[in-house]
């Protein structure tokens, strides 16, 4: 296989001597470890506690009842594609009420407002589509962070909503309004926050002390996609990958230099890469639509080798596959008015279509072996994880139409929002 791996030249970068290494692997591996066990049973951010859409946490119901999985509450939303998260009992959840980007912590079981904060928004959807927050917030450590419409990135006490530190990144950094208004969902990792920002001089992706809220490093000048990072171990170090307007950039976390890079854009200027890159042990997956398609990498020695590149395969427009076993399920084509997207399984290591369904626009969470997947039109959908063919097992009528935030589940709760409505129904496994 041909190497594409580019060196790390013509970069700004502005390290502040951070430093979280220092150990022995073993010591990482148990650190990654506990954390994973701890969250299991939480959705703390985008995608969740893995950022790679897969449940961990307490067993689910192997059947529904017949009017489907017993709704827990129910509640009024504002504007926004923000999704819920859940963590520590409380769920955060991120909307525009009136002129206003709002933040509602609520207690997880009931739906009972915990505290409010809200700050004051301008923000103008170009296409009048929605203007409110487009990123799912993140908790961590007893704080929320939450990134709006307009760029105002906040950090809030979890236990009271008091603010802690805010920035400006629009002011700060001119990140451009893009298509949509910004949409990265921030990623926590050790002391950093890192966002997919989009600035200019050097700031298309920044790293900050998420106590206060100070740069530690920034780099390239990439435009920013409406995809959101992600980091995992690969070869040992702790590298955060940002798939950004233009590119696949792979970062050593700590001082954000480049390690690696891979060209993937759509070839149309107006157009949206908004799926997250999964790491699968060494591999990496990228899709995008607008006949971009997909592409697996494989990492070594810093190097990246193309495995499979194919629009033939799947072509994720807004939400991220998920994996298991050797095979990705993710929805394949534009999920705009006008097309047909269908629900596809491919194998991982060829991109070979094993099978499709006709579905509606989705988002796909796997929970054990079961895919949970939530349509555009607000029915969720039980369905085996197997490459042998689609098979359902569930369908429940759980929102209206108009969804496209994505779920969290946690504790056995699955929490969904459409365009009004926020609900928690539960998925738990009962005992006898």
């Amino acid at each position: 296989m041909q190497s594409i791996c580019t060196p790390a030249l013509g970069y700004k970068q502005r390290a502040r001597g951070l430093s979280f290494y220092g150990g022995a692997k073993l010591l990482l591996a148990m650190r990654l470890f506990l954390e994973v066990s701890s969250y299991a049973s939480d959705w703390p951010q985008f995608l969740g506690p893995t950022r790679n859409g897969i449940y961990g946490g307490a067993d689910l119901s192997e059947q529904w009842p017949k009017e489907g999985p017993p709704p827990r509450w129910q509640k009024k939303v504002g504007a926004g594609f923000s999704g819920p998260i859940v963590a520590s009992g409380k769920l955060i959840l991120f909307h525009r009420l009136d002129n206003k980007e709002t933040i509602d912590c609520l207690d997880a079981q009931s739906g009972q407002v915990l505290w409010s904060f809200n700050y004051v928004t301008a923000y103008r959807d170009d296409f009048g589509f929605d203007e409110g927050p487009r990123a799912t917030p993140a908790m961590d450590q007893g704080r929320v962070y939450t990134y709006g419409a307009e760029g105002m990135l906040h950090c809030l006490d979890l236990q009271n909503g008091k603010k802690l530190w805010s920035i400006d990144t629009k002011r700060e950094f001119h990140a451009a309004k893009g298509f949509f208004g910004i949409a990265c969902s921030p990623f926590v990792e050790s002391t950093l926050l890192i966002l997919n920002v989009g600035g200019r001089d050097g700031a298309g992706i920044v790293a900050f002390d998420k106590t206060n809220g100070k740069v530690l490093w920034k780099t390239t000048e990439d435009e920013a996609s409406y995809s959101s990072p992600t980091v995992a171990t690969l070869e040992g170090r702790r590298c955060a990958l940002v798939l950004t307007r233009g590119r696949l950039v792979g970062l050593q976390a700590e001082d954000g230099k480049l390690l690696f890079q891979f060209p993937f854009r759509p070839p149309i200027s107006s157009s949206v890469s908004a799926a997250v890159p999964l790491v699968i042990n060494d591999k990496l997956f990228l899709s995008a639509s607008y006949g971009t398609g997909a592409a697996v990498l494989q990492i070594k020695d810093n190097s990246l080798r193309r495995l499979w590149e194919s629009d033939e395969a799947i072509s994720a427009h807004y939400a991220t596959p998920v994996h298991y076993q050797g095979f990705l399920y993710g929805i394949h084509g534009r999920v705009d008015p006008g097309y047909d997207p269908t629900l596809r399984c491919i194998e991982l290591a060829s991109g070979k279509l094993m099978w499709e369904q006709k579905l509606s626009a989705a988002t796909v969470t796997l929970a054990d072996k079961t895919l949970l997947i939530l349509t555009e039109r607000g029915e969720l959908i039980r369905a085996a994880a197997s490459s042998t063919g689609f098979r359902e097992t569930g369908r429940a009528q759980i929102l209206p139409n108009q969804v496209r935030a994505h779920p969290a589940l946690a504790n056995g709760l699955f929490y969904a929002r459409s365009k009004d409505k926020l609900v928690c129904v539960d998925l738990g496994k009962k005992s006898n």
